[in-house]
C-alpha cells in the first residue's frame, strides 16, 4: 500500500469525526480502537495487535517490526434521560426527559512505521473527548436543559526508540480541534439567552510514554498525555454580556497496563487510567461564571485474550469507570460511575491482514442532585439522571 495514501486517508479519517457522544467520566471517550473495545480497553497500552496501540503508549510503536496501518470507527448508541425533575418552587411540575438518546459515529486512523531496530514513527487521527444532549425545544426548564456539545479531533505524530531488549520510549505531538455549542435560555413569550455560545479553536498536547518487555509473553507500559486548555473563537453571550472567546480546559492522563501471555491460549490484560478532570472546574461564559467542581476520575479494567486458532482471537473484558462530576452534577451531562461488558473478536484475513469487531454495554447508576441554575439566579432543580450506553466498533489493520 502506497505510504502517502495511507497517510492522506488517515488525515481524511480525521477532519471527518462528526458528532460524538460522551460515554466515559466527564465527557472523555474510549472508543480508539475495536480491538481495545473487545477487551475495555484492558492493556491496550503494551498488546500491539495493531497501530492503534499509539493513542494509548507511543513507546509500543517499537514493538511492531513491519509497517502497520490501522483504521475504523465505533458506533454509540446513548441512553440518557431525565427520570424524573421538578423546580423547587413549582412542586408538582413534572420535567421527565425520555429522549435523549442518541447514535453517534467516531472513527479512527492509525499507522506505524519502523525505520530499524530502534526507531519508528507513527501518525494517528482520533478523538479523546466529546458529548452531547440536545434537549426538545418545549422542554419546561430550557434554562437547565438546552444544547449542550463538546467535540474534539486528534491528529497526532509520535516517534519512538528502543535502549535495549526490555525498554523502549516514546513521545508525541497532539494537535487537538475543539468546538463548543452551549445555549440556556428562559422562556418567556420569546426565548431569552441565558447562555449562547458557539465557538472553535485549536491546541497543542504532547503525549509521553515507556514500555518494559520483561520478556516476549510479559510487558508492561506507562503512559502521560498532556492535554492544553483550548481557546476557543466565536460567539459568547451571557445574561447580555457579549464575548469572542472561551476557554476550554482538558484534563491530562495517566494509564499503566500489562499484559501476560499465560500460555499458547490465553493472555491476561489489566490497565488502570487517573484523568485529571478537577482541572474542569468552571467556564467563564462573558463574565457569568458556571461552576462545574468535577474531580479526578478514571478507571480500572480487567480483561482476557483467548488464541482459538491462527484465524480467530476472542476477547472479552470489564471496566469500571470512576464518575468525574462530584457535588455540582448536571441535567446537561449526566454522568456517574459506570460499569463496561465488553467482548470482541478478531479474524485474521492472512498473515497481513485483520478484521476487528468489539461490543460493550455500559451501565450508569441513577443520580439524584439538586442543580442550581447560576449564582445570580439562584433556582433550583431536583432531578434523577440515568445514562446507559452501546457501543459497536469494527477495525481493519494491515502490515505490509
Amino acid at each position: 500500500m502506497n505510504n502517502k495514501r495511507i497517510l492522506c486517508q488517515a488525515i481524511t479519517l480525521a477532519l471527518s469525526l462528526g458528532s460524538t457522544s460522551v460515554f466515559a467520566a466527564g465527557f472523555q471517550i474510549n472508543a480508539q480502537s475495536a480491538t481495545g473495545l473487545g477487551q475495555a480497553f484492558a492493556g491496550d497500552g503494551v498488546i500491539a495487535d495493531n497501530a492503534s496501540v499509539m493513542a494509548r503508549n507511543p513507546a509500543a510503536m517499537m514493538l511492531f517490526s513491519r509497517p502497520n496501518f490501522s483504521a475504523g470507527f465505533t458506533v454509540i448508541k446513548t441512553d440518557s434521560r431525565v427520570k424524573e425533575a421538578r423546580i423547587d418552587f413549582a412542586k408538582h411540575s413534572n420535567l421527565q426527559a425520555d429522549d435523549l438518546s442518541g447514535t453517534s459515529y467516531v472513527p479512527n486512523a492509525y499507522l506505524v512505521m519502523p525505520v530499524n531496530q530502534h526507531w519508528a514513527w507513527g501518525v494517528s487521527a482520533y478523538s479523546n473527548f466529546g458529548t452531547t444532549t440536545q434537549f426538545d425545544d418545549d422542554y419546561l426548564a430550557p434554562g437547565f436543559g438546552g444544547t449542550t456539545s463538546i467535540h474534539s479531533a486528534n491528529l497526532g505524530a509520535s516517534v519512538a526508540y528502543r535502549l535495549n531488549s526490555q525498554w523502549s520510549f516514546g513521545a508525541g505531538i497532539d494537535v487537538i480541534h475543539g468546538q463548543g455549542k452551549i445555549q440556556r435560555f428562559f422562556r418567556t413569550n420569546k426565548r431569552i439567552p441565558v447562555i449562547n455560545v458557539d465557538t472553535k479553536g485549536t491546541g497543542v498536547g504532547f503525549n509521553l510514554g515507556a514500555v518494559y518487555q520483561y520478556n516476549t509473553n510479559n510487558r508492561f507500559g506507562l503512559s502521560y498525555r498532556y492535554s492544553p486548555t483550548i481557546k476557543t473563537k466565536g460567539t459568547v453571550e451571557s445574561l447580555g454580556s457579549h464575548a469572542d472567546s472561551l476557554e476550554i480546559p482538558l484534563p491530562d492522563m495517566v494509564e499503566f497496563s500489562g499484559y501476560h501471555r499465560i500460555n499458547q491460549k490465553f493472555a491476561a490484560v489489566y490497565a488502570v487510567q487517573w484523568v485529571g478532570w478537577s482541572r474542569f472546574d468552571h467556564l467563564n461564559f462573558a463574565g457569568t461564571q458556571k461552576n462545574y467542581a468535577w474531580k479526578d476520575g478514571g478507571h480500572i479494567s480487567l480483561g482476557g485474550i483467548y488464541y482459538l486458532n491462527p484465524q480467530w482471537t476472542l476477547r472479552a473484558g470489564y471496566m469500571y469507570d470512576i464518575s468525574a462530576t462530584d457535588h455540582v452534577k448536571s441535567i446537561a451531562i449526566p454522568d456517574s460511575d459506570r460499569q463496561w461488558f465488553t467482548t470482541g473478536a478478531t479474524y485474521h484475513m492472512n498473515t497481513n491482514t485483520s478484521i476487528d469487531l468489539g461490543f460493550a454495554y455500559i451501565m450508569g447508576e441513577d443520580q439524584n442532585f439538586t442543580e442550581k441554575l447560576s449564582e445570580t439566579f439562584p433556582i433550583r432543580l431536583h432531578a434523577t439522571t440515568r445514562a446507559d450506553a452501546m457501543l459497536f466498533g469494527i477495525q481493519y489493520s494491515h502490515s505490509f
